[in-house]
């Protein structure tokens, strides 16, 4: 494992089923773990040869078609946009997982190869039997995290954050992981909200050669990354809402990973909150706006129980915990309003 840049904290001695999940979250850094899931059969298979991994994955696939990304060999393995930024440079194809394997070996070798992605694909679904020889012991944590794989050659996924946490097992090849925490979203300067590459916005700047003529506040982001290598074995911790920068760095990579929420599953995604904000309060008059941040951050953003705390306990409502009959309540409620 080759550290870069900045310190991406190394915890040893993990290993699966048995992890610092309570200190990681309390933490709330990026932390690798070193050859946590090095034994696994995967990982095994990765360090005989790209081929032995392949074949490893075909065993096991059920034969399901599958989603992925295709782009030629210009998008040099940046799923990204096109120049006028309202397109992706690739395309999403349906087709048998064995055929792209086929494909990205039969480009091992090439220099410029073409770009093949299969993103988020669900284990258990495509690949029955892999979880039970493949795993990271988080349902013994008593966390529930569907593990989803990653296959592709050289591929980069573009600094981006994701709303749950996230434990990325590398698995086979090696990947760089570059860390920016969430206060660095303005100097990271996000793409649009739709259409993204990957389902979250993304940072329009190339990490491989930034230009910071166009993109000059891109030298502060720059000071406050960490970067680090990971090699098959090795998983990295990705906390909630943290900034990351993927890259694969070997031909044929596979890469596992397992997202959680820190709230129950009646708690939905703020993202729909941020919409709602964008429509009706990000083009109000600044005195409003103004005035609006300050109910959000006595309503929302300061202590959960600080609005209520004046009010009897059975006049809270919904200024006292959330659970999920006020959920469903608050919802039925929402769209009611919204379909007037």
């Amino acid at each position: 494992m080759e550290q870069e840049r900045g310190s991406v904290r190394v915890l040893e001695g993990c290993r699966p089923g048995a992890l610092p999940i309570d200190e990681l979250l309390e933490t709330g850094t990026p932390a690798v773990l070193k050859g946590v899931v090095r034994d696994w059969p995967l990982v095994q298979a990765g360090l005989r040869d790209s081929a032995a991994a392949m074949e490893y994955l075909r065993a096991l696939y059920n034969g399901r078609p599958v989603l992925y990304s295709y782009g030629s060999p210009d998008v040099a393995g940046r799923p990204f946009y096109t120049d006028d930024f309202t397109e992706l440079n690739f395309e999403v194809r349906r087709g048998a997982l064995d055929q792209v394997l086929d494909d990205i070996a039969a480009h091992v070798d090439d220099d410029r190869p073409p770009t093949w992605y299969v993103a988020s694909l669900l284990v258990d679904s495509n690949l029955p039997g892999f979880a039970g020889a493949n795993d990271v012991g988080l349902a013994e944590l008593g966390i529930e995290a569907p593990a989803s794989i990653w296959i592709g050659n050289r591929v980069t996924a573009s600094c981006h954050y994701d709303a749950p946490n996230n434990i990325a097992c590398c698995a086979v090849g090696r990947r760089r992981f570059t860390f920016l925490p969430p206060e660095q979203i303005r100097n990271l300067y996000p793409g649009p909200l739709e259409p993204t590459p990957g389902g979250q916005a993304v940072s329009i700047v190339d990490f491989d050669a930034p230009d910071l003529e166009r993109f000059p506040r891109f030298r502060e982001a720059q000071a406050s990354a960490m970067s680090v290598v990971l090699e098959p074995g090795d998983a990295v911790f990705v906390p909630s809402m943290w900034w990351h920068h993927v890259q694969g760095l070997d031909p044929f990579t596979a890469l596992v990973n397992y997202w959680w929420n820190s709230m129950p599953a009646h708690i939905p995604t703020p993202m729909h909150a941020l919409y709602h904000a964008i429509w009706t309060i990000r083009d109000r008059p600044e005195r409003e706006k103004q005035a609006w941040r300050e109910v959000f951050d006595y309503y929302v953003f300061g202590p959960g129980e600080h609005a209520g705390e004046h009010l009897p306990e059975a006049a809270r409502r919904l200024l006292g915990p959330m659970d999920e009959v006020q959920s469903r309540q608050l919802r039925a409620m929402l769209l009611g309003k919204l379909n007037r």
